[in-house]
């Protein structure tokens, strides 16, 4: 493209002239995402592209025929994808034209249009004074009305222009923290019915957001607290589903109220699209959430949210990938509220059809475990796949029993009228839930060797990723009750032991908790083969040589020291760093003197040894 043309034209200053070439330069330029980097661009092209953007705005600070707005707004779009030429956009005179052109102009955003302040101030004291007064009392005001038939083309182009700018430049993001976008934003997001704005609209208004949630920690805040995002985007969301409350926490789509969840449509495109972004700014405004108390009404607010993102779990989208992405924004926000209130998953009544436990309908812990056993399979990127939907079944395990028991114990689901949940939704198994702790039977095959779900998490507990072997692990301890003979009966004192040693619990006994008393069960396969089971490796294993058979005892203390003697030359050459089970049941590391100890009494603990001097110095 001929940008000097394209500008020749511009300088102009005619419409039409300015018309014919911007057209010409966005279609041939429409597709173009993708630019060179500085090394490769031709310099005099930069500029060129630089001296256009401003052109471009100047333009728009006219008063333009339709045609010709609409035309330099989407260049604007199109210069504002190369982060490199963003220099005309991002003046606080620029941004607040396009936030005029979006329909989100506050009266902070007009007065920059107006007064540009920061872009050439006076020293009139006088003249600050009077602007801070107007300032001052412009905040008191609402900003303008839309107008009664906005062009939603025009609206949409200074949208993405704004997303793009946001995406690629920390200036531009500045400026627009500054102008309170956010506020014009949320003004228009509180219309969530209005039939005025399509579709494009309010997905870029939603982008918008997510964007300055996203990338400014102080929007995020304002967004939550001054502007109440909470409630308003959980209304957002209410509105995109189309919900109806048959009580005050359980939902059901409007005019389809009853209809099993299995039975219901797939939400459409746009409504998937809508619904994601609105979960993906909830997830920033929420992301500390879960680490602090929250007072009684913002409790309300999150049980209202969380039976809108249950509906969420139950539902589904149009294609089975579209349903999962769905799912995982669901799951990670699902994992931001605060514990307290995950009980609205358990709250919906239990109806013909609903999977029942313990009088508790389980519908969807029995799909976040589907999800979570899916990614599972998966194996790929686990951090980022796995540890959301596994430590929501933690915490939800920890606090609720009927959770925790339902998780561990075979289940088999009442399906009584549902003929079509497999049709429905193929992905779960509706016959029987996955169990991830059942009574314990096979004594022969490793915790980890098998394909149950038990197999699986217990394979995790020695990934490579600190943080998926320790969620893996937390997960299976809270099934356990945090118990530590029962964590190592399920596992094995091998898998187990990082979570023992970094709890202090290597000697036994059980870690803080508030659990039931109830005794866990034994199969007759396990209660025969305890006494042989090595709890090392959780398994039963064939009788092995003793390789001390036929020594005396001076023999085994002499193959003992020289045991404790080579540990101690390898400690001394920094080779290994032998360890030490403290009395409190924590590991800690062997000094010289312990192993020095150990070598003229290797059947004393050095912990016994100290203790011994100890009572010694006393007498």
């Amino acid at each position: 493209m001929d940008l000097q043309a394209v500008i020749a034209h511009m300088e102009t200053g005619e419409q039409d002239a300015a018309l014919a070439a911007l057209q010409g330069f966005n279609r041939e330029m429409s597709q173009c995402f993708t630019f060179r980097t500085a090394e490769e661009k031709d310099r005099q092209e930069e500029k060129l592209q630089k001296h256009l953007g401003e052109l471009v705005v100047g333009f728009l600070s006219r008063n333009l025929q339709p045609s010709c707005l609409l035309a330099c707004l989407e260049t604007v779009r199109i210069l504002s994808r190369d982060k490199r030429c963003l220099d005309p956009f991002i003046t606080r005179s620029a941004m607040s034209t396009l936030a005029t052109f979006a329909g989100i102009a506050t009266v902070q955003t007009a007065a920059a249009a107006d007064g540009q302040p920061g872009e050439g101030k006076t020293e009139d004291k006088e003249g600050d004074e009077e602007g801070e007064a107007d300032a001052s009392r412009a905040e008191e005001k609402e900003a303008p009305p839309p107008a009664e038939n906005p062009d939603l083309e025009v609206i949409v182009e200074a949208l993405k222009s704004i997303c793009n700018i946001l995406l690629h430049n920390e200036t531009g993001q500045a400026v627009a923290a500054e102008l309170q976008l956010i506020k014009g934003v949320a003004e228009r997001l509180k219309h969530c019915n209005d039939p005025t704005w399509s579709f494009e609209v309010r997905f870029f208004d939603l982008r918008l957001c997510f964007l300055l949630t996203a990338l400014r920690v102080d929007v995020r805040a304002q967004l939550a607290q001054e502007l109440h995002g909470i409630s308003l985007l959980g209304n957002q969301l209410d509105a995109t589903l189309g919900l109806c409350w048959p009580d005050p926490l359980e939902t059901a789509r409007v005019g389809l109220e009853g209809v099993p969840p299995e039975e219901l449509p797939p939400l459409s495109r746009q409504q998937t699209e809508l619904a994601m972004e609105i979960l993906k700014i909830l997830f920033n405004v929420t992301f500390d959430t879960n680490r602090r108390k929250v007072d009684e009404e913002e409790a309300a607010e999150y049980r209202h949210l969380g039976a809108i993102l249950r509906h969420c779990l139950m539902s589904r989208a149009e294609g089975e990938e579209r349903t999962e992405e769905f799912h995982s924004h669901t799951v990670n926000l699902l994992g931001n509220l605060p514990l307290p209130c995950l009980d609205v998953l358990l709250m919906p009544k239990v109806q013909q059809g609903s999977i029942e436990y313990m009088g508790v309908n389980m519908d969807a812990v029995n799909m976040l475990l589907d999800f979570m056993e899916k990614r599972l399979d998966r194996g790929h990127k686990l951090k980022e796949t796995l540890l959301p939907s596994l430590n929501l079944l933690t915490e939800s395990a920890r606090i609720h029993r009927e959770t925790r028991k339902f998780l561990r114990s075979k289940v088999s689901a009442a399906l009584t009228g549902r003929k079509c949940c497999t049709l429905a939704f193929p992905h779960v198994k509706w016959s029987a839930c996955s169990q991830v702790l059942p009574p314990l039977r096979d004594v022969k095959n490793r915790p980890e060797v098998g394909n149950t779900l038990r197999n699986k998490i217990v394979r995790l507990m020695t990934h490579i990723d600190t943080d998926v072997k320790d969620c893996a692990a937390e997960f299976l301890f809270v099934l356990c009750k945090e118990s530590v003979s029962r964590f190592i009966k399920y596992t094995g004192y091998g898998n187990a032991a990082g979570l023992l040693a970094a709890r202090g619990l290597l000697r036994g006994g059980r870690d803080s908790g508030i659990y039931s008393e109830d005794e866990d069960s034994e199969t007759e396969e396990y209660r025969e083969a305890k006494a042989h089971i090595n709890p090392v490796t959780g398994v039963v294993e064939e009788d092995q040589p003793n390789p001390m058979e036929g020594m005396s005892e001076e023999q085994k203390e002499y193959e003992a020291m020289k045991l404790v003697s080579m540990f101690n030359k390898l400690s001394r050459g920094n080779l290994i760093q032998p360890m030490q089970l403290s009395m409190d049941g924590t590991m800690r590391e062997m000094t010289s003197e312990d192993l020095q100890n150990l070598s003229h009494n290797p059947l004393l603990q050095p912990e016994e040894r100290r203790d011994a001097d100890s009572e010694e110095e006393e007498q």
